[in-house]
């Protein structure tokens, strides 16, 4: 049975029952004999509760339909559609949850049609690199020594490239498994430190940590190493001068900066850097390094530690990119 019958029915039920009491009381005990009046009474009270059961249905239906119209266009694949968020409030309630829901898939769809996209994208030119360099293998223009390198260069690109998306989709589904354990900050600094050092002296840039003594944390080491290790990659190929990381104890956390003294961020930058296959050159060429998915696998591996990391422009110059995690027992 619809909303509208039940409404109609429960509103007569309301009308009914109590003037049936009054009729049954004026019959027995007041002698009351005039059953035509009772009648006409009875009838235009039902009447009227069901003219209001029919207009009180019509305003809680309106928001309905348009709702249930909305719902079917959103399961047609029409991302776009919404629902009225009118009517009475619990109703009201429904049709913003149900926006919300709304937006939220259509975030998720142009993120994933976004992610294809440049995936696409990045993907196609190392494939094109090795696609000539292996038709000119074939024709005898080139003997395989000549082009060994820079088969294995694109190789790894790939192979990179391929592992970063497989530890995007683990963040994404929720797959993602965090072995934690207590772990010396101190030492997965200076691991981290001593892995990018050979790089940051080739471009001259000096490699630093800043810590006042140690700190243990409760974390997987691997993951927070990597994070670290992209955040570090990063400085040092965006500043000439010196990269330091710096840790801050909290009450209940710690902060993990990693800073330098270059250009600094773009007005823009510190929001949209965490985004997937954002990079700050406009020509998004490979001229900066990586494909643009660093920084989300970060973010991802922070948050997944409970964590938040941001980025800023330091007060006397450079960038500052900071991420929290939780101190150990």
């Amino acid at each position: 049975m619809s909303i509208r019958w039940q409404l109609t029915l429960l509103t007569a039920a309301a009308v009914c029952l109590p003037l049936a009491a009054v009729v049954g009381f004026g019959l027995v005990m007041l002698g009351l004999h005039d059953d035509g009046k009772l009648v006409a009474v009875a009838l235009a009270s039902l009447l009227l509760a069901l003219a209001g059961a029919l207009v009180v249905g019509r305003q809680i239906l309106r928001p309905l339909d348009r709702l249930r119209a909305a719902s079917a266009r959103l399961a047609a694949g029409d991302l776009s559609a919404r629902a009225s968020e009118s009517g009475p409030r619990e109703l009201h309630e429904v049709g913003a949850a149900f926006n919300e829901m709304a937006s939220s898939l259509e975030h998720l769809f142009d993120a994933r049609r976004e992610l294809v996209a440049w995936a696409s994208h990045d993907l196609r030119t190392p494939l094109a690199s090795l696609r000539a360099m292996v038709e000119a293998l074939e024709d005898g223009l080139a003997s395989p020594a000549d082009y060994l390198p820079a088969i294995r260069a694109q190789t790894e690109l790939l192979s990179g490239l391929v592992d970063d998306l497989s530890e995007l989709a683990r963040i994404d589904s929720g797959a993602l498994t965090l072995e934690l354990r207590d772990a010396s900050l101190a030492e997965l600094v200076a691991s981290c430190v001593e892995a990018l050092e050979p790089d940051a002296h080739v471009r001259g840039v000096l490699l630093e940590s800043q810590l006042d003594g140690d700190t243990v944390v409760s974390v997987a080491p691997d993951k927070v190493q990597r994070v670290l290790l992209n955040l570090l990659a990063n400085a040092v190929r965006h500043t000439e001068r010196a990269v330091s990381v710096v840790v801050e104890p909290a009450a209940d956390h710690v902060v993990v900066a990693v800073e330098d003294d270059g250009d600094g961020l773009a007005p823009d930058a510190p929001q949209r850097m965490f985004e997937r296959f954002w990079r700050d050159d406009a020509s998004r060429a490979r001229t900066s390094g990586g494909a643009g998915l660093g920084l989300a696998i970060a973010q991802g591996l922070v948050h997944a530690h409970g964590g938040t990391i941001w980025a800023e422009n330091r007060g006397g110059g450079g960038a500052r990119v900071a991420f929290t995690l939780p101190l150990g027992d």
